[in-house]
């Protein structure tokens, strides 16, 4: 099976060929860009790039899990909330398998990319006043009242998918660990499913040690790092506004398993501001990477860190991009469409002006 997530059944779920739903997923690239490891400061940043799933984004990960065990079980519908990703997720894998989808995000607050995807997979879209944390209490409430099957990240399913980021990075590098592994974190089912990864990996004997998680939020949307930053005495909800809409969550559902993943794995939690998430995407983009502006939280976290000495420059970092560039096409540089069409004799004076500078 070409999928990979499947590859790594074994430590996913125990499904046989017929029974899973695969696009297929994973098989996402490990890339070494200089001019982003500059921009960090350190010697080595490797972007493990979750984009180029099927729908542009690591959801397929968990989806392709939680969608084959949703068939297992014979559910009559399946439901997620989400901020554009997971919906489009859904939509395209509970279109495969032939099982209604109904999706909940907040209104005003998805991107157009995301949103074309949900509805052209056709998915049941509906809008929710309030932000993504009323979406998922509406979630849960319709799951527990209807009987519709949940797959937003506190379904364990989607969790154990998610866990072959991990392990597909580590055979990427030969099973050599690196020293950090950067991730952004919003709803926190990533930090949960990279903590349980390496931990298992390091019991099974395939890693000899565990690498530090760096979980990076944006500050208008921080209390993992606002609870980081009080050893985790208590549980932190805010308000979240972000331009990363990917990570615009104030609840975080995941919050306890993240907790232990961060604990297990000696890791830290930082927030970033929009003007840093921008600057690191511009960066990504004009080596020819490109991501959506949460993606780019994974850089800016690291350069914080070199900044503030809190890390070593010389120590091996991959930084975890989680979504296409196209998933969010109107953050970053867009077209200006104030700007007057040229005549094709102007367009190319144009050209000649710039290559003689």
């Amino acid at each position: 099976m070409r999928s990979g997530v499947w590859r790594f059944r074994e430590l996913v779920l125990q499904a046989t060929d017929e029974e899973i739903v695969t696009h297929p997923e994973g098989n996402t690239p490990l890339l070494s860009r200089s001019a982003v490891a500059n921009y960090a400061g350190v010697e080595e940043l490797l972007l493990k790039h979750e984009g180029h799933n099927p729908t542009g984004s690591f959801k397929d990960r968990g989806m392709t899990v939680a969608i084959t065990q949703a068939l297992r079980v014979g559910a009559r519908a399946v439901a997620c909330a989400s901020t554009g990703n997971t919906s489009s997720s859904l939509s395209a894998y509970a279109a495969q398998a032939g099982i209604p989808a109904y999706v909940f995000v907040p209104e005003g607050q998805v991107s157009r990319g995301k949103l074309a995807q949900t509805l052209a997979y056709g998915a049941r879209m509906i809008r929710v006043k309030g932000d993504f944390d009323e979406c998922l209490r509406v979630a849960r409430d319709v799951s527990a009242r209807l009987g519709v099957y949940l797959v937003n990240s506190l379904n364990p399913f989607r969790i154990e998918g998610q866990k072959t980021i991990v392990f597909e990075l580590l055979q990427q590098l030969d099973w050599n660990t690196p020293d950090v592994i950067a991730l952004p974190a919003g709803n926190l089912g990533n930090t949960s499913a990279f903590g349980k990864a390496l931990v298992e990996a390091h019991a099974l004997g395939l890693i000899d040690r565990i690498p530090r998680l760096l979980a990076v939020q944006a500050q208008g949307a921080s209390p993992f790092a606002q609870g980081f930053a009080e050893h985790f005495s208590r549980r932190v909800h805010v308000q979240a506004e972000t331009r990363a809409t990917a990570i615009r969550i104030g609840n975080p559902a995941s919050w306890d398993r993240a907790v232990r993943a961060i604990r297990d794995t000696n890791g830290t939690v930082v927030a970033v501001s929009d003007e840093e998430i921008l600057e690191a995407k511009r960066v990504i983009d004009r080596c020819g990477v490109g991501c959506e502006p949460a993606s780019a939280a994974s850089v800016a976290g690291v350069r914080k860190l070199m900044r503030s000495g809190e890390v070593d420059g010389s120590e091996r970092f991959v930084a975890v991009l989680t979504g296409h560039v196209l998933k969010d096409p109107d953050a970053g540089d867009t077209p200006d469409d104030a700007t007057p069409a040229l005549s094709a004799e102007a367009a190319l004076h144009l050209v000649a002006r710039d290559l003689e500078r």
